[in-house]
């Protein structure tokens, strides 16, 4: 990459950067341009250099970050784990996200999740599930899970359990201290795997 490439990618990251601050802190409707654009430290009309709106400022945000989960969830899913142990590495990994960026969680907990652009973006969330499906399913091949759950459905019902703790983190309706996050990641697994295991 030449010089201006890395600077103008470095701009880039920082709009994103402080649009998820500034969607964490003020909401999308509550967000304006010029609070990204002041955040990240950039003239206003430089935003519009690299996002033609807010709306894809937000887009941008959920598919970059929901890809680089997806990948870390693939990499668990291809791992030579046995399933139990698959599914607990992606509870990790998507509890600890509050952890390690809460503001990115809340944006894509509360502005996500009840944006219209969510609908464009199904496939892309579907596959988080469909990951937690065939791993059930590789487990039930090789016997470390139960064969009578029906796996698609085990899917739904563990995933959403843990993105309903986000979410409760997200509205302040649970405690969120490192103790806590440890332990919310306890109970999923213990919960998930005493329920799917053999």
């Amino acid at each position: 990459m030449t010089d201006r490439s890395i600077a103008s990618e470095d701009k880039r990251t920082r709009i994103l950067d402080a649009a998820i601050r500034v969607f964490a802190e003020h909401g999308y409707h509550g967000a304006r341009v010029g609070d990204i654009a002041e955040d990240a430290g950039v003239a206003h009309g430089l935003l519009y250099h690299y996002f033609a709106s807010k709306d894809e400022v937000l887009r941008t945000i959920f598919v970059e970050n929901w890809g680089e989960l997806i990948g870390r969830f693939r990499a668990v899913e291809d791992s030579d784990e046995p399933a139990p142990e698959k599914l607990e590495g992606i509870a990790k990994i998507l509890l600890r996200t509050w952890r390690n960026d809460p503001a990115l969680v809340t944006v894509m907990v509360r502005e996500v999740a009840r944006s219209q652009q969510l609908h464009a973006q199904v496939e892309d969330v579907r596959e988080a599930f469909a990951i937690v499906q065939r791993v059930i399913e590789a487990g039930q091949v090789e016997g470390t899970v139960r064969p009578d759950v029906d796996a698609r459905l085990a899917s739904w019902l563990f995933y959403g359990g843990l993105e309903e703790v986000l979410t409760g983190w997200v509205l302040a309706q649970l405690p969120d201290g490192e103790d806590d996050v440890a332990r919310a990641e306890r109970t999923a697994i213990e919960l998930a795997l005493h329920g799917l295991t053999i």
